[in-house]
């Protein structure tokens, strides 16, 4: 089928180019090739490309910037992801939408979990960027599928994982603080893409979870990674309270890939395995990029 990758150039959408140019026809664009804020420039694509289905991995993620960039936020966030659903209705195609765990509060008490079915309630700008984009991909789109996720990492861009590397490796004798009170399922963008491949082959609609099986804070994925790594380093636990930054982060992001395994298509790891995984099939090129 013939789809079309906007925030190609991502790390989720790095790894969707990767892996579905084996099956499919792909056609991928990240500004400065599009801008999905402008009605012109999604409408010429769609004529230029005709897909078939639509994965909009483009966002703004820089979560505490977007509480006072608001208006980028929202344009990105909310408007885009609604020119594209317009689109897609107007030519066919599916849309596959990537959403986030930070449409909910967050409130409920580790190591219980969020599923598709419980009412999301952002605290964040960024939360609610992405919630409105949710709902404007619904509204606008019958055939849509709406993929939240969570506290992904990959070989592209980026992340939590390569941040902690690079500061381990800069002086390892600093302790290294990380939040140990938030908790969540590290996501590798690779086994992500996996699941879209796999979700491609479905009829599914309307909202999945994907994330990886099982959950840790911020502090016990930093430490298995490290670990994985082989890498000396010194790190303590702090609380979010010891870490304040401009935007709320939800203290529970653990969601259950519910419809996932309801429809016997689950291909999420387990985050530990995944870590592991993605430390040993990269590590020369992380170590590289972290000293570079």
């Amino acid at each position: 089928m013939k789809i079309l990758i906007t925030g190609a150039n991502g790390q989720l959408g790095r790894d969707c180019t990767e892996i579905l140019s084996a099956r499919h026809q792909l056609a991928c664009c990240d500004v400065p090739n599009i801008d999905i804020t402008d009605p012109d420039q999604v409408a010429r694509v769609f004529t230029t490309c005709a897909p078939d289905v639509v994965i909009n991995c483009a966002a703004y993620t820089a979560v505490d910037a977007c509480e006072t960039d608001r208006e980028r936020c929202m344009a990105v966030n909310a408007t885009g992801p609604e020119l594209l659903a317009r689109q897609c209705a107007a030519h066919g195609a599916r849309m596959l939408q990537l959403s986030t765990d930070y449409v909910f509060d967050g409130n409920r008490p580790a190591p219980a979990f969020y599923t598709e079915a419980d009412t999301p309630n952002p605290l964040s700008m960024y939360g609610k960027s992405k919630q409105a984009g949710d709902e404007a991909v619904q509204a606008h789109a019958d055939n849509h599928l709406i993929i939240r996720t969570a506290w992904l990492y990959g070989i592209g861009n980026k992340n939590f994982l390569k941040t902690m590397l690079r500061l381990a490796l800069a002086d390892p004798g600093r302790t290294i603080r990380v939040v140990n009170d938030q908790h969540g399922s590290l996501t590798w963008s690779w086994r992500l893409a996996r699941q879209i491949e796999r979700l491609l082959d479905s009829d599914l609609r309307g909202i999945v979870h994907a994330t990886a099986e099982g959950h840790s804070t911020w502090y016990e994925g930093a430490r298995c990674f490290l670990d994985a790594m082989g890498v000396p380093y010194a790190m303590e636990p702090c609380t979010t309270a010891d870490y304040p930054t401009p935007a709320h982060r939800p203290a529970n992001s653990i969601l259950e890939n519910c419809r996932l395994k309801e429809a016997g298509i689950n291909c999420m790891a387990d985050w530990r395995d995944d870590v592991r995984l993605f430390a040993e099939r990269h590590r020369d090129r992380l170590l590289a990029e972290a000293r570079g």
